[in-house]
């Protein structure tokens, strides 16, 4: 019933995203360290972001909703990605990876095979590498 009654409230608006989720995060972590240092303007900074966030989640304006993750995740995007190449390169024991100095495309060999030469998927360039 009162699953029922939230979904009507919540029909024909935004919701939640990836921007609302930052908003939120930061929105927690300055409250904590408010309560460390008894700041007052964290505490306004972090009821502004809050109040952001909830404007964001009950509105009706989709389309500008959506605009503003979209520019929110071009930012954001690129950093995600080299944090989850570096992840995949920590946890990768059986491979090396290399860039293409031609490129930069991001290269996968076998570890352990001594001096090889790489040929880049990308662009064809050819260059040797120490495995």
């Amino acid at each position: 019933m009162i699953r029922n009654a939230i979904q009507r409230f919540m029909y024909g608006r935004y919701g939640n995203d990836q921007l609302n989720l930052f908003l939120v995060t930061a929105y927690l972590l300055l409250y904590i360290v408010f309560i460390f240092l008894r700041m007052e303007l964290l505490y306004w900074v972090s009821a502004a972001l809050l109040a952001l966030t909830l404007f964001r989640m009950l509105s009706r304006n989709m389309e500008r909703r959506r605009a503003e993750n979209a520019r929110f995740m071009r930012i954001v995007s690129p950093i995600l990605s080299w944090l989850r190449m570096r992840r995949t390169i920590r946890r990768d024991k059986e491979h090396v990876y290399f860039k293409c100095p031609s490129c930069g495309q991001q290269l996968r060999v076998p570890r352990g095979k001594g001096k090889i030469t790489v040929t880049c998927r990308g662009c064809g360039a050819s260059f040797q590498e120490k495995s």
